[in-house]
């Protein structure tokens, strides 16, 4: 389950002809390069520019100028140094091929963006050497760290060929980088990677029981970490039949996970996350169209995101308890399965009325959420998802859809988002939407019973909000951000670990 990625070091210091030497020629230097100003004139070289033309000997604004090079976000432009004939070039010995990578306006995106633009034009290079971020701002190598993780990302492969090529070996940031920011950015890729990785298994390898043994393996050495497993039997006599009901139509049954990171000295009341995790969705008896099942191996791609969160929690060792609670099945179709029209009792006692067995997500979620909010009584809950495919018609593929409770919430997520390039975009909870849920047979029909009420995305989130109760609780909807049909900057094709650095964002705000 650990991909392979580069290792960062720090050279402290500013480059020079030396330094450059101890990397030799297969190795890769990346230099930054701004868009030119509002005069018209030339790109702009930027951090260790200068000391790079002294020690190659060369006209690199004239080298820029040449190569095509504009600045922009996310562009990197290659430029080999050959060997010359009849004598020695200035730059033999030093790194044979110049990387000038388009840095934009130096925000947080374009160096998240330029990060994953070095990963991507040197990958299978041993060595990238670069003085980009080498101001040592955080709010500069966090993301480009972040960035060339996640460009690295190779998902998983089980051809008999070699497979995509492999990614860089090392990155050395020549400058000020603090190796306390470049760790905090490898713990939070890390994070999006797990994800992107146990998302992207096909789900021939993965079920409900892989799932939980997985989960196991990766907190194992983690003495603040505990995971509980829960079989059907457990759910069959707690009364949690909404995952159980999603999960019998499968000949892999559900499981209930618990990841629990409880540090010594944690104050204050737990926060819960709860992920779903259908480890492939059918759509049951209400069977999807073949093309809508295709990218369904995602379909678990909350409870990745949460356990992702936990797991760097623990890493980065936060002062606070989080609980991440996932649910697991897989919603086949067999004689079994549940059907349109059954009533099932949620373990709160709740009775829900099933109107569309592939509206599983939020069974599952509504059983986990009262469950944990009788077990743990959080301060908070939040729920990650991909629910609704109506989230992604109203807000496309890079935001998650929000829904909370309080403010204070809503706004702090909002935040955490954009400083992790993850953003959410808060939606109502519209009031007046809420008796589309009523049922004629049972307390709530789980999917709108309404047709002058659309917005499937509110409804299904005022579904759930009734299994908050009175806790504090938001619901990510990221069903959009969730997948992607093609890899842009460090967004990858298929799977993209959405949610999981945005949450471990939030989490280290309220440490």
């Amino acid at each position: 389950m650990v991909q392979a990625s580069p290792e960062f070091e720090v050279r402290p210091g500013p480059l020079s002809r030396d330094l450059l030497a101890g990397f030799g020629r297969e190795a890769v230097l990346a230099l930054p390069i701004a868009p030119a100003g509002s005069d018209g004139g030339r790109v702009q070289p930027g951090a260790g520019a200068a000391e790079a033309a002294t020690a190659y000997g060369i006209d690199l604004d004239d080298l820029a100028a040449r190569s095509g090079s504009t600045g922009a976000v996310g562009e990197a432009i290659g430029v080999p140094l050959p060997a010359l004939t009849g004598g020695a070039a200035p730059w033999d010995g030093l790194p044979g091929r110049i990387v000038l990578v388009g840095v934009g306006d130096g925000s947080t995106v374009a160096m998240r963006r330029a990060g994953a633009a070095v990963a991507k034009c040197a990958a299978g290079v041993g060595t990238v050497v670069t003085t980009l971020a080498a101001d040592g701002v955080e709010d500069e190598v966090q993301p480009f760290v972040e960035g060339a993780l996640l460009g690295s990302y190779r998902p998983p492969f089980t051809g008999t060929g070699t497979g995509p090529s492999a990614p860089v070996g090392r990155i050395a940031l020549v400058g000020d980088a603090d190796r306390g920011t470049v760790a905090h950015a490898e713990i939070a890729a890390g994070a999006t990677l797990l994800t992107r990785t146990l998302a992207a298994t096909p789900s021939n390898l993965k079920n409900p029981q892989w799932l939980a043994d997985q989960v196991r393996s990766l907190a194992r050495g983690r003495r603040t970490v505990k995971v509980t497993v829960h079989t059907e039997t457990w759910l069959a006599d707690r009364g949690l039949n909404g995952i159980l009901a999603v999960g019998h139509g499968s000949v892999t049954p559900p499981r209930l996970v618990v990841v629990d990171h409880n540090p010594a000295g944690a104050s204050g009341t737990p926060v819960v996350l709860v992920g779903k995790g259908i480890t492939y969705d059918s759509g049951g008896i209400s069977i999807k169209p073949r093309d809508a099942m295709i990218g369904m191996k995602t379909d678990m791609a909350g409870a990745a995101a949460v356990l992702g969160a936990v797991l760097g929690a623990a890493r980065a060792e936060l002062p606070v308890r989080v609980i991440g609670v996932l649910p697991l099945a897989e919603n086949a179709f067999s004689g079994s399965s549940y059907r349109p029209g059954d009533v099932l009792t949620m373990v709160d006692g709740t009775t829900v009325e099933i109107g569309n067995t592939d509206a599983e997500g939020r069974l599952v979620l509504a059983d986990a959420m009262a469950w944990a909010r009788t077990e743990f009584e959080p301060g908070i809950l939040v729920d990650v998802a991909t629910l609704t495919g109506a989230a992604s018609l109203g807000l496309g593929k890079r935001h998650g859809a929000l829904y909370a409770t309080a403010d204070d919430l809503r706004d702090a997520l909002v935040a955490a988002g954009e400083l992790a390039g993850e953003p959410l975009w808060p939606m109502p909870l519209v009031e007046e939407y809420r008796h589309a849920l009523d049922s004629a047979v049972a307390d709530l029909s789980h999917i709108t019973t309404d047709p002058h009420v659309s917005g499937g995305s509110i409804t299904a989130a005022l579904f759930l909000q009734h299994f908050a109760g009175a806790t504090p609780w938001a619901h990510l909807d990221i069903a959009g951000p969730a997948r992607s049909a093609k890899a842009e900057h460090e967004v990858t094709e298929g799977a993209t670990g959405f949610g999981a650095r945005v949450l471990l964002r939030w989490l280290q705000s309220l440490s």
